[in-house]
């Protein structure tokens, strides 16, 4: 180990019981609640093992006001039983009164923020200290925390915040972060949260800016590997290094497959497979696959049939059509058929859109056929 070394793992978002039902049934949404947790604490043994410092978490521990006893002990017992690691917690827009505060005794190992700017001194540095300043964002004070903000410039300055950054003010609540006002401040570290995807930035000459997104994804909109960063700062020399660590056990991905040119679920299945052949999602992914393309209004196509042959290979898969018909009018024309008669006539219909008239003429020809109608 490196002793100039000095480790700090940045997290936030982890909605801790967060209810995990929008897509999954009651038994996976109750097992996907427990993988959360333990995610939370698969973090703790990477900071054991790594000889991580502190531990930052920028908003956001968990998702609801009525904490469950299990979410309440995991987090509890990990800053009691990791003395030797600091705790910084900044609650978000998602945090109730914090249980934390309550804790009586509070833990030597615990550091809190407030309303007001809060700075805490983590080590001593060749030159200056490393600090760490926070500040829980409202609507009372989110006009007057950037004037107050003051920080020693000499210092490694970790400034810790929760809310979506913006270049400009955008009146749009407490939880903006308007960069530019934090500019040129002596800040070498913007620890933030709120943004459930992993982003670093460019805040100036000096600084970075860093969104290390959640540590499991909860649902499509969270797609990709999540996780959380490892800031590694040389006190010697006051440079510092970014890592983003994926730690989730497992992942959302979606899925769009174009099926032009196919006529039936067979052949449909076929170019899924070889889709999915590519892609090599693992066993534990929950997917979403976006059937794209146009097909012609007489495809057979079984969304159940394929989601039944698909599904056992994931944790969860969900299957979207978002297809688009296309339809030869030119081949129905001298056709004297039923069918031909009733792809005329809904053409001629001046008042219907050709995506609607594709629609209707593809429940027909299921009709016609005595095929059951999606």
């Amino acid at each position: 180990m490196n002793v100039k070394t000095h480790r700090i793992i940045h997290c936030a978002d982890l909605h801790l019981d967060a209810r995990m039902t929008t897509n999954l049934t009651k038994d996976k949404a109750r097992e996907r609640q427990a993988e959360l947790l333990n995610t939370f604490r698969e973090m703790i043994r990477y900071a054991e093992q790594n000889d991580v410092n502190a531990i930052i978490i920028a908003g956001d521990l968990y998702d609801t006001q009525n904490i469950s006893a299990a979410a309440r002990n995991t987090v509890k017992d990990a800053i009691i039983d990791h003395a030797s690691i600091v705790f910084y917690y900044l609650k978000g827009n998602h945090d109730a009164e914090s249980f934390l505060e309550a804790l009586d005794p509070m833990p030597d190992n615990l550091r809190m923020f407030g309303e007001s700017w809060t700075t805490y001194r983590e080590a001593e540095m060749s030159r200056g200290s490393l600090a760490v300043t926070g500040i829980e964002l409202n609507r009372s004070n989110r006009e007057s925390a950037y004037h107050e903000l003051s920080l020693n410039m000499e210092d490694f300055n970790i400034v810790v915040m929760h809310g979506q950054e913006a270049e400009q003010d955008s009146g749009n609540g407490a939880e903006t972060i308007t960069l530019r006002k934090l500019r040129n401040r002596g800040i070498d570290y913007l620890a933030l949260g709120h943004v459930h995807a992993y982003k670093l930035g460019e805040l100036d000459s000096r600084g970075q800016y860093c969104y290390c997104g959640c540590l499991e994804g909860r649902g499509f909109d969270e797609c990709g590997e999540h996780g959380f960063v490892l800031l590694s700062i040389d006190t010697e020399t006051g440079e510092f290094q970014t890592e983003f660590v994926p730690i989730a056990c497992r992942t959302f991905y979606t899925l769009e497959a174009d099926i032009s040119g196919c006529m039936s679920t067979p052949e449909i299945a076929r170019q899924l497979r070889s889709l999915l052949d590519r892609a090599g999602y693992r066993p534990s992914s929950l997917l979403k696959i976006v059937l794209k393309g146009r097909v012609d209004v007489e495809c057979e196509k079984n969304l159940a049939l394929l989601q039944k042959e698909f599904e056992p290979e994931f944790y969860f898969l969900k299957l979207y059509d978002e297809t688009r018909l296309n339809v030869d009018y030119n081949s129905f024309a001298l056709d004297e058929s039923l069918k031909g008669e009733f792809v005329r006539t809904v053409w001629a219909d001046q008042e219907l859109s050709d995506e609607e008239k594709a629609e209707i003429i593809r429940c027909g020809i299921q009709a016609l056929a005595g095929e059951e109608i999606e």
